[in-house]
């Protein structure tokens, strides 16, 4: 057999691994499981006044309804629900649940300080990090 009916002939062995790749998401995006994922994005800035941002796609969303930000522990929690019901030409769909993320804040971000913003389907949330707070330490390995 060729390469082509080689892969075809293997179909039952390939189908299981592909679904797991598509469940999995595109490789480098911050996604959950299932179709309620929260994309998301974040950077931090150094410098005397840093800040730690988190974007967050949550189109179609009322921030002031549906979605619930914490800090503790020095991790930020965003929940939020979505519950739509749309019409169309005698059909009607209802889509709905609720989607949780949790990050964990860079070292010495003050979490008590933090702010969002909702603009356009985007959350944006900022927290402080002051200078000199964010340290990284090179580990050295060690050979046995």
């Amino acid at each position: 057999m060729n390469g082509i009916t080689d892969r075809l002939s293997n179909w039952p062995q390939v189908l299981p691994d592909l679904f797991g790749w598509i469940e999995a998401g595109i490789p480098g995006r911050h996604t959950t499981a299932g179709a309620h994922g929260i994309h998301i994005e974040e950077s931090l800035t150094e410098g005397t006044e840093g800040t730690y941002t988190l974007r967050a796609e949550l189109p179609g969303i009322d921030p002031a309804e549906d979605v619930e930000t914490t800090v503790a522990d020095g991790a930020l929690t965003l929940c939020a629900e979505r519950s739509a019901e749309g019409v169309d030409k005698g059909h009607t769909e209802f889509r709905y649940g609720a989607f949780a993320r949790v990050v964990r804040l860079p070292v010495g971000a003050r979490g008590d300080e933090a702010v969002a913003e909702y603009k356009d389907g985007i959350l944006t949330i900022t927290v402080p990090v002051p200078e000199g707070k964010q340290a990284t330490r090179t580990i050295p390995v060690r050979h046995s």
